[in-house]
């Protein structure tokens, strides 16, 4: 008779915990239910802004928890935690066997022989031609303008009736080193198309998020000094070649007294162009006399120090560009060989980058 009882309590006791396990699950579910399985729309917000207050208390106590670990590590003498990098699209690319190495010579030897060696060795002092398309815009003379200010020895012809390959032909004869080609599409300009004269390259570009010199706060007026040109994250091959492309319009001895700068930063194959200039501005720091190290005839009358800060002040214009395609020698939409061109089955993943 005690066996049997023992053994109905052991199964009572197994059923009550297979029944509080189920309570819990059932309460885990009801606790994890997503935002977007409730059809009502305020209390999916009222669910979807409790989930993200949990997160950022969580958040907030890992932040504190790592701080007070390399607090007590100084404290100790002991070397703190590494700092965790972020994941980011740009650190998880894509493995790319094209990305440059600084001890690759055939690439260097590639750059002694390629069509821009006579500009970048300054054997020849770059000239730009800039025309539009056929059917101007409104937006596109003020774009050109602003285009000639940034670049150094560049002339405005006008498109007229002509072909891109006569006026190829015509810009060889005044020996041009560049052509640059403004496209504009309902009244505002909307690709750029970079023609190396007299070899080649063409490289055509998608041009996006145009803002002019007037519609920025605050913008500076550039001066006539050469400026100095900084490319950024153009890491493979691809990049290099179009890298070699932009610093072919410019001059190679930047006048730095200007205090002008071009940049073009390279981030998920968007080009951002940038036109700033350096201001050193004299400030003046007010420091009592018995906090530094003064006579005592000072002692405690404030002192003023002129301390210098370098600011950047934006001069325009602003746009981002596209590479679409890099073509062999100059503009030939016929017979032209291209060398890459963007098609729309490469965009397999968000962290794949051609530049």
């Amino acid at each position: 008779m005690g066996g049997k009882r023992k053994s109905d309590e052991n199964e009572g006791m197994e059923v009550d915990e297979d029944s509080n396990n189920s309570n819990k699950k059932m309460k885990k579910e009801k606790r994890e239910i997503l935002p977007s399985s409730i059809k009502n729309k305020e209390k999916r917000s009222a669910v979807h802004a409790k989930l993200k207050h949990q997160k950022k208390l969580e958040k907030r106590k890992k932040l504190k928890a790592r701080d007070a670990v390399a607090k007590r590590a100084l404290e100790l003498g002991e070397e703190p935690p590494p700092k965790q990098i972020p994941r980011t699209i740009e650190n998880t690319r894509e493995a790319d066997e094209t990305v440059c190495m600084p001890d690759d010579e055939e690439l260097f030897a590639g750059n002694d022989a390629d069509e821009f060696s006579a500009i970048l060795k300054q054997d020849r002092t770059p000239k730009i031609l800039i025309t539009t398309c056929r059917f101007n815009s409104s937006r596109g003379p003020a774009f050109i303008n602003e285009l000639i200010s940034v670049i150094p020895n560049a002339h405005y012809y006008k498109r007229g009736t002509y072909d891109l390959k006569k006026i190829v032909e015509y810009a060889n004869n005044k020996e041009f080193t560049s052509l640059i080609v403004v496209h504009t599409n309902r009244r505002e300009p909307d690709a750029l198309l970079i023609v190396g004269l007299p070899y080649g390259p063409t490289a055509h570009f998608k041009l996006s998020s145009l803002v002019l010199r007037k519609d920025i706060k605050n913008h500076g007026n550039p001066t006539s000094h050469e400026p100095e040109l900084v490319l950024n994250n153009f890491t493979t091959r691809l990049g290099h070649r179009i890298g070699r492309v932009i610093q072919s319009l410019f001059p190679q001895s930047p006048n730095f007294r200007g205090r002008r700068v071009v940049t073009f930063h390279n981030q998920r194959d968007f080009i951002f162009f940038r036109h700033h200039r350096y201001i050193f501005d004299t400030k003046e720091t007010k420091q009592s006399g018995s906090e530094g190290k003064k006579s005592k005839d000072t002692k405690g009358e404030s002192i003023s120090k002129e301390k210098v800060i370098a600011r950047l002040q934006e001069c325009g214009p602003r746009f981002t560009l596209k590479l679409v395609s890099l073509q062999h020698g100059t503009f030939d939409t016929k017979g032209g060989e291209y060398e890459w061109v963007h098609k729309p089955e490469m965009d397999t993943s968000r962290r794949r980058f051609f530049l």
